[in-house]
């Protein structure tokens, strides 16, 4: 199986978060610890797609 760590999309560092190539994910909370921003994201096929950035 192929593996991808997940970027920030504020940042673009790599998170926590890793997803393989049958990882679906729905309104999946991401929290970068570098910037310390959390995104609401969506995940298929190893790609991801940005639903909201939260604002502080």
């Amino acid at each position: 199986m192929n593996t991808e760590w997940i970027l920030c999309p504020v940042c673009s560092n790599k998170t926590r978060e890793r997803i393989r190539e049958d990882t679906v994910l729905k309104n999946y909370p991401l929290y970068c610890p570098k910037c310390k921003q959390e995104t609401l994201i969506e995940a298929e096929n190893l790609k991801v797609t940005v639903i909201k950035k939260q604002e502080t």
